[in-house]
């Protein structure tokens, strides 16, 4: 790795930067030969239709001009700004620095307002008007990938509009799912029930759970099958929070409750991370965006 890091690399693509800028100036001045207006123009060899030739004509001067501004202009952008190697240019910038300071002056601006909502219940900042506002901006940039610009979720992505929830959904427990994240396994489960039809028989007990069609003689058999699931969903199916186990006696599938999806489920298990945000974000922006989400799953009712 010391090869990649060595001082030589710099140097390497300032060189080749500044050669090749060096080498467009050489090569315009060898096409801006002036041609006395006696000479003959000649072709460049290139004939269409019989008769239709490309003339050999030199550059116009304005465009040649054009091009050694260009020339110029660069020369004075590598000399301010980086582009050689390490060299920072003379006005030391970079897009990093920018960033600090555009950062730097936004959390000057509005950080008051963040340390003023962070200070409220979380409750309470779902309620507000502005908070809600902030919120949604935030939700926006950071969650809607996923969980969708209205909050309503996707396939193996949860609505956050209504009021299931894989971890809980109490204030505390949605401000640790957004700062510190999830990561919800369900392991495959196919050896551990069985043969193919009996997985098919735990799909259709599951299916029978929340009361959708079903099998009922599958159904039956597949209810003693069913105890290598408990575990994790509970003997009734009523998942577990605390392990991001869902309820399966409900009518909230996140990856497809048909009966395809579910023995899908069992046979192959099932993997989904939220990522953490609280080191991108900062305990504020979490605190603010905890409480969107609370709006967005209660609704009206979270601003009365």
């Amino acid at each position: 790795m010391a090869d990649f890091t060595s001082d030589f690399w710099n140097l390497y693509i300032a060189g080749i930067t500044l050669v090749s800028i060096v080498g467009c100036g050489v090569f315009l001045f060898a096409q801006t030969k002036r041609r006395a207006k006696s000479e003959p123009v000649g072709t460049t060899g290139h004939v269409w239709d019989e008769d239709l030739a490309e003339y050999n004509n030199p550059m116009p001067r304005w465009w040649m001009w054009l091009f050694y501004l260009t020339i110029i202009f660069s020369l004075g952008y590598l000399a301010l700004y980086p582009g050689l190697g390490s060299f920072g240019g003379a006005f030391g910038w970079s897009s990093q620095k920018q960033f600090d300071e555009e950062m730097a002056k936004a959390n000057q601006q509005f950080g008051p307002l963040y340390d003023k909502y962070l200070k409220m219940d979380l409750t309470a900042v779902a309620a507000d008007t502005q908070a809600q506002q902030m919120g949604q901006r935030l939700f926006l940039n950071h969650c809607a990938q996923c969980h969708g610009s209205d909050g309503g979720g996707t396939r193996g992505f949860p609505s956050l509009r209504d009021t299931d929830w894989l971890w809980g959904g109490t204030p505390e427990l949605i401000k640790t799912s957004i700062a510190d994240g999830r990561m919800g396994v369900m392991p495959p489960m196919g050896a551990a029930v069985g043969s193919a039809e009996d997985v098919k028989d735990v799909a259709n007990f599951v299916l029978s759970l929340s009361g959708r069609t079903h099998d009922q003689l599958r159904a039956q058999r597949g209810k003693e099958k069913f105890a290598a699931c408990a575990a994790c969903h509970g003997a009734e199916g009523k998942g577990n929070q605390a392990l991001g186990a869902p309820d399966l006696t409900d009518k909230v599938w996140l990856y497809g409750g048909s009966e395809a999806a579910i023995i899908e489920a069992i046979t192959k298990g099932r993997n989904g991370i939220m990522p953490a945000h609280k080191e991108l974000l900062g305990d504020a922006k979490v605190h603010l965006l905890s409480a969107y989400v609370l709006y967005l799953s209660k609704g009206e009712a979270a601003s009365k």
